[in-house]
């Protein structure tokens, strides 16, 4: 499959307010990362907060440069472009949903003029030709032509996303990453908006990013699932394996702790605080709160070791047996 966008151990790291007289704290927002996302496909990144989801995303759209590794778009390095170039290829080959739409928005701006302005500043076509494209994207994305003079303060919110979503698509781009895209929505309208970005995958050829921290979702959403813990990717599963295929400990406290009403699954408890993106802890980070570390846990990150089912990979010395279904780990007490 052809890579849209591939990381290659892209780290990225931030100064923090707090510190010493002399020097400042530093926060490891993102360690070692590796991913690569193929022409069509769809990639869930799951985590709590914090743990380096959103910047991943903003990585992947060039937003954020890495202080080491690379990005590579259609096989070019994005940070080996002059300036221009980057940004030219960046804004018309990649699509980025926000997590809140009432602030992704311009609120002087009406939907019209929103849908327009990409095309305005990549000078895409005539006035006219403009004019049809805002009128086709909001077909796209199920809004009515009626509203195209309103501004997003007369909007609802799924409306607004809808909005957002079609401005995302209004250059074609091979990828679109979704940050967030249901977390400010109600519950009633997350349903919409999620069937709406499947629908446009399919529609569309989409390579799509879907970050969240909501499992379930993910799952539903994704052919991969990427799980990330204080900056790094600690598994990689094919979504159809998450629910009880999943090796790292990690994911499957993640999976029980969302509820079910066919199967419900005792939560597994995960003992202490997430510890500081400013001092990660020796080895493995999760150690701190895993019912199944002890010392070899504390010397080293171990590599990335491959299961028995193609694609799915993860980074555990003591990684949960294969196929044991997760209300068994549920069972076990924490050390």
């Amino acid at each position: 499959m052809t890579a849209v966008v591939e990381v290659r151990d892209a780290h990225v790291v931030h100064r923090a307010r707090g510190g010493g007289l002399f020097r400042r704290d530093r926060v490891y927002a993102l360690t070692g990362a590796t991913l690569r996302v193929g022409a069509g496909e769809t990639v869930g990144v799951v985590g709590e907060s914090g743990c380096g989801k959103s910047t991943l995303a903003k990585v992947l759209v060039g937003v954020e440069r890495p202080v080491r590794g690379t990005v590579w778009f259609r096989d070019r390095d994005l940070w080996t472009m002059p300036p221009a170039e980057r940004r030219a290829t960046v804004g018309a080959g990649v699509g980025m949903v926000f997590q809140d739409p009432s602030t992704a928005l311009n609120r002087r701006l009406t939907v019209r003029r929103v849908l327009r302005d990409p095309l305005d500043v990549h000078a895409r076509g005539t006035r006219a030709e403009r004019e049809e494209r805002v009128r086709e994207l909001m077909g796209l994305v199920g809004l009515p032509g009626a509203l195209a003079d309103a501004v997003p303060g007369q909007l609802s919110g799924g409306q607004r996303q809808r909005v957002a979503i079609a401005r995302a698509l209004a250059l074609d781009p091979a990828l679109l990453v979704a940050d967030e895209p249901t977390s400010a929505l109600d519950v009633s309208v997350r349903a919409q908006i999620l069937n709406l970005l499947l629908d446009l995958r399919e529609r569309l050829g989409l390579a799509l990013v879907f970050v969240s921290h909501d499992i379930q979702t993910v799952r539903r959403m994704s052919d991969r699932v990427i799980t990330m813990y204080l900056g790094r990717i600690v598994e990689e599963t094919p979504a159809g394996r998450v629910t009880d295929g999943a090796r790292h400990p990690y994911t499957r406290a993640l999976f029980s702790a969302t509820p079910g009403l066919l199967d419900p699954v005792e939560p597994i408890p995960l003992t202490g605080p997430v510890p500081s993106a400013t001092r990660p802890p020796s080895g493995c980070p999760f150690r701190t709160r895993c019912w199944k570390a002890d010392a070899v846990c504390a010397e080293a990150m171990p590599d990335f070791t491959a299961a028995s089912h193609p694609g799915h990979r993860y980074r555990c010395h003591h990684p949960v047996e294969e196929d044991q279904p997760t209300r068994d780990p549920a069972r076990q007490e924490p050390r």
